[in-house]
């Protein structure tokens, strides 16, 4: 068996019932599914036993110990010459496991990953919250799209590497979030090709609502400030723009007392963002809601890495002390 699919699951029956159906219309059949339930309150086992005739799967509850962990377990549980790790709120397109293997076959890598999209079930709010993340004005071209800022890191909701190579590097570390960010920097730094593999996309809903999409990216810039204090190399330019766009609207909301007119470059952003995801979407009211998860992708990214600069460079507080309730809550 060449691929090993992992999917850690928490307290998401629904969701994983619906990647377990996209994954029963794959083309390519030749793939194990392996679901390690960490800690949920609200188990999927019924959800996984109805596929057990329709998929090569596996289950497995945990206590809760977080996604990297989990994942670490689905893979010492595995077969495949290859690991896929998987988010449970993707959708897998019918052709995503022959896609994968024709892109190893032309360029056999030991890691990769590919991009996400937004599948046309989803709610007008996810679809604004999938341009957020993907867009290259909003800095998420560094994502997997076309458009690149930064070197291509595989993340994990659609992240693959050599069994061999995730066992050399001792799988995923105990960070709660940023874990596979520091997974791929492990990846690069040990010398391993990693390639994108544009063909092998993922419909990923993400967040359902703007409030958790916050908390989310909110985490997402503390996880920055976390993967700093490892690695200094790996803080680039891009990594600021969320942080250098919030403080510029905080000044500018504030300028607006003795002009209106500081504005103008905010209103512009807000221009653009409504033209590109209108016309991507299709959508004048996708267009309008891009505008405002766009704007909470960057401040709540930028407060998060704030928040991290002054609880671990400034107050120079432990990893987990600094961010309790924001990593077990």
């Amino acid at each position: 068996m060449n691929l090993s699919l992992i999917i850690p699951v928490f307290n998401r029956p629904d969701e994983i019932d619906e990647l377990l159906r996209s994954l029963t219309l794959q083309t390519d059949k030749d793939f194990e599914v392996i679901v390690v339930e960490d800690g949920s309150k609200t188990d999927c086992k019924e959800i996984v036993e109805k596929y057990c005739e329709k998929l090569n799967i596996s289950y497995f509850y945990i206590n809760n110990s977080g996604p990297g962990q989990a994942r670490n377990f689905g893979a010492k549980h595995a077969c495949g010459e290859y690991l896929i790790v998987l988010d449970s709120d993707c959708i897998i397109p019918e052709n995503y496991i022959l896609s994968v293997g024709k892109e190893l076959k032309e360029n056999p890598v030991d890691a990769f990953g590919g991009p996400d999209r937004a599948q046309d079930s989803f709610t007008p709010i996810q679809k604004s919250i999938n341009y957020a993340m993907t867009s290259f004005f909003t800095t998420g071209g560094i994502r997997g799209g076309k458009k690149k800022l930064d070197k291509f890191y595989p993340r994990s909701f659609n992240m693959g590497i050599k069994k061999s190579v995730y066992e050399s590097l001792g799988g995923f570390s105990k960070m709660r979030f940023g874990e596979d960010i520091d997974f791929s920097i492990r990846i690069y730094k040990e010398g391993y090709k990693v390639a994108l593999f544009p063909s092998a996309y993922v419909f990923h809903k993400r967040r359902t609502d703007f409030r958790k999409f916050f908390k989310q990216v909110y985490n997402s810039g503390i996880a920055r400030i976390n993967l700093y204090k490892k690695y200094p190399d790996s803080l680039k330019l891009v990594h600021l723009l969320p942080t250098g766009f919030t403080v510029f609207l905080i000044i500018s909301l504030l300028a607006t007392i003795y002009s209106v007119y500081c504005l103008i470059p905010f209103i512009l952003f807000c221009l653009i963002i409504f033209v590109d995801a209108s016309i991507r979407n299709k959508s004048l009211k996708i267009g309008i809601l891009s505008i405002v998860s766009s704007i909470i992708q960057l401040t709540g990214y930028g407060l998060g890495f704030l928040s991290g600069v002054w609880n671990r460079i400034i107050c120079r507080k432990g990893e987990y002390g600094a961010f309790e309730k924001s990593f077990y809550n």
